[in-house]
């Protein structure tokens, strides 16, 4: 009966994100709880449940604030414009390169884990120079949305604090194993675009752009890319004169990350605290920028703590136990130990059929709790699902980033998905692959 149960709360709870009919905060909390009542838990029980959830995800929820509230004054200040502008300056007027170049400024406009910015800050960047040089703008999201799912990795992204906040643990403990798939992420997304700037530029040489392709873009021309990511923010906040002292303390704060002699959330408290006394001295500015990224911080650490409780229910209850046991009983022997790897490699599907937090906070703990049955560490079983899955997000239209994305580049959201599809899918499945030869799966 607690399988049934259980399996009917993860149902009904994915359900209702798939089709749109709650949000994650209200299915998260409010199925678990009838579910708890149904199969018979008390009030008392059920307070139990929520206490276990809430402790086993405090941590990641209060790093989530501050880490996005960091990056948000980050942000304010200009400090990732300078990189990207000399990124566009330096791929000018040879499609091969600018799809190199579209790569790595997709790579680094992700530092801060937020998939909204990162497309407004260069789409509207490159999309000019796309359109100069006859390039398809399907392309240029594509190649921004594989490499900021590599950089979703870190621990103030979604996936990562996804991950922590079903398995437990510090995010920062679970992403520094994740380092190594991260570089070699961005080497293949390099090299990724390198073939594909390659096929491109056949395709427009066949096409009556040919003439487009193999003249520089003029002066107007990167005026006009250049100045589109001056103006992505408030003039009156951006501090390019203090942009060395911005860059020692993102510097210190990812090696102090890496170290880890603190907590990760007090590690980004401090850096927050940090970045508003160098570039916002003012106390009322300081409170105007908090104020600013505060709803984008609650919201994730909202969706973080009702997950939770999501989770509390399902493990102080015993449905997942009970689950996996029961699944252990009917699948075949030869496959449990490598479920994970299964479902990995369908990461990319499952995303766009399911949606992100479904897939982390439903399907990740069933899967965790068939193959820790059969000997399968969890974090083995989370990096699986992990790598398979994260660059996944920004193909899926459960994703709101990709529909603004599809929205900046002035392409459709079907086309979009049969374009890039299976090259997300199939840049996934390598990298899956390159985790268990390495190890790290």
């Amino acid at each position: 009966m607690l399988s049934i149960i259980g399996i009917s709360i993860i149902l009904i709870t994915v359900a209702l994100l798939i089709w749109g009919k709650a949000s994650p905060i209200v299915a998260m909390i409010i199925v678990p709880l009838v579910g708890a009542l149904v199969a018979g838990f008390g009030f008392t029980e059920i307070t139990d449940f929520f206490e276990i959830g809430i402790d086993r995800v405090l941590n990641v929820a209060i790093m989530f604030i501050f880490a996005i509230l960091f990056f948000g004054v980050l942000q304010d200040t200009g400090f990732f414009e300078p990189i990207i502008r000399g990124m566009v300056r330096l791929t000018k007027g040879n499609v091969v390169t600018v799809a190199v170049g579209t790569a790595a400024i997709g790579t680094i406009a992700h530092l801060d884990g937020a998939g909204a910015t990162t497309f407004l800050l260069t789409i509207p960047a490159l999309l000019p120079l796309y359109k100069r040089l006859g390039m398809s703008p399907y392309l240029l999201v594509m190649l921004v949305g594989i490499s900021a799912g590599i950089m979703n990795m870190v621990p103030w992204a979604g996936p990562t604090g996804r991950v922590a906040s079903v398995i437990g643990g510090d995010p920062v403990e679970i992403w520094l194993p994740l380092i190594p798939m991260q570089i070699i992420g961005v080497v293949l997304v390099l090299i990724l675009g390198y073939v594909l700037g390659i096929r491109e530029k056949k395709r427009i040489q066949k096409t009556a752009h040919s003439e487009a392709a193999a003249t520089a873009m003029t002066d107007a021309d990167m005026k006009e890319a250049l100045d589109s990511i001056s103006n992505s923010g408030d003039p009156k906040l951006k501090r390019y004169h203090l942009i060395w002292p911005n860059a020692i303390l993102f510097v210190a704060l990812i090696g102090v990350l890496v170290w880890n002699p603190l907590p990760s959330a007090y590690i980004f408290m401090i850096g927050l605290v940090l970045a508003l006394m160098i570039n916002y001295p003012n106390v009322q500015t300081q409170m105007d920028r908090i104020k600013e990224h505060s709803p984008s911080a609650l919201l994730m650490a909202a969706v973080i703590l009702s997950a939770g409780t999501f989770l509390g229910v399902l493990t102080g209850s015993g449905m997942l136990e009970s689950i996996a046991i029961d699944s252990v009983a009917i699948l075949p022997a030869a496959v449990l130990p490598f479920l994970h790897i299964i479902i990995g490699l369908l990461g990319v599907p499952f995303d766009i059929v399911t949606s992100t937090d479904a897939y982390y906070f439903a399907l990740l703990p069933i899967v965790e709790g068939i193959t820790s049955e059969v000997g399968v560490a969890s974090t083995s079983t989370a990096y699986a699902l992990l790598i398979g899955n994260v660059v996944g997000t920004f193909v899926s239209p459960l994703a709101p980033a990709v529909w603004l994305a599809v929205g900046l580049a002035g392409i459709d959201m079907g086309k979009y998905i049969r374009y890039s599809f299976f090259w997300f899918w199939g840049f996934s499945i390598v990298m899956v692959v390159i985790a268990i030869i390495i190890g790290v799966v």
